[in-house]
């Protein structure tokens, strides 16, 4: 058989990448595409409460530093943005913590408990 017209995987599986810190980041906070790619890796900053995000820092960096970010179908620590109980689907929040879905983009379902400020296990869609 002959395919046309096919697309090309970037990154596969694309469930982990480098990116380029436009902006400080904290690590197991959300993040989102911030700029066209600089030095061949997409940069990343924050998400905004509401926002689609691109993954999960996996640890801090500063403006210009690289960062992992974790992506795809797993579970990973998010710092809560609130009281969060087990199995309630999360949006991005403030400072691009996890909190309940209102009216945003739901990125994950907690997997645990979690109070406002503390580690949370988030399954991520």
């Amino acid at each position: 058989m002959h395919y046309t017209n096919q697309a090309k995987d970037l990154f596969n599986p694309g469930t982990d990448l480098t990116a380029a810190a436009s902006a400080p980041v904290a690590g197991k906070t959300f993040v989102t595409i911030s700029g066209a790619p600089t030095r061949g890796l997409f940069q990343v900053a924050t998400a905004t409460p509401g926002t689609t995000a691109l993954g999960v820092a996996k640890y801090d960096a500063a403006t210009g530093d690289l960062v992992g970010i974790a992506r795809g179908h797993r579970i990973i620590t998010v710092t809560a943005g609130e009281a969060l109980p087990a199995g309630t689907t999360v949006q991005v929040g403030t400072n691009g913590q996890a909190v309940a879905l209102t009216d945003g983009t739901p990125v994950g379902i907690t997997m645990d408990t979690a109070a406002a400020g503390t580690d949370c296990y988030i399954a991520l869609r």
